[in-house]
């Protein structure tokens, strides 16, 4: 089944990284390999993550994935993350791939997981997330699901 992309799908979810799947990347078959997507959803959940903390998030869980469809060679990856739930010093971030066949083709959902970050500070412990009030105001592109 292909799912590809409607405005509703997406809609409560930022646009956090894109890029380009090259040759290097790609498994024996030519397709891109998983852990190099996977490992795009790190980055992009990373970030997300590491905004809404204001500091430093290491990722401690991925919930179960499955790819819906292959990345090939030259398709644009482009991750989509919101904030799900938010602790103490812990959130989990839904995240979703895309890719859009050809640079100008149609969208097409790759996979989809929930990773949790933990803010942490410069020795590796939990620390406290601030509450949305205190995050300053360029961070404001932050979404939270309701």
């Amino acid at each position: 089944m292909i799912v590809t992309d409607t405005t509703t799908d997406i809609e409560k979810r930022k646009a956090t990284t894109r890029t380009v799947a090259m040759p290097a990347d790609t498994n024996p078959a030519g397709d891109i390999f998983g852990g190099w997507v996977l490992s795009q959803m790190d980055i992009a959940g990373g970030i997300a993550a590491s905004q809404r903390a204001q500091g430093r998030v290491v990722t401690v869980a991925i919930d179960s994935m499955s790819f819906i469809q292959p990345v090939k060679v030259g398709d644009i990856l482009a991750v989509y993350t919101s904030i799900s739930r938010t602790g103490k010093s812990s959130m989990d971030i839904l995240i979703e791939a895309w890719v859009r066949r050809g640079q100008i083709g149609s969208r097409e959902k790759v996979t989809e997981a929930t990773f949790t970050f933990v803010a942490v500070d410069e020795n590796g412990n939990p620390v406290a997330i601030p509450p949305l009030d205190q995050i300053p105001q360029y961070d404001d592109e932050i979404s939270v699901a309701p």
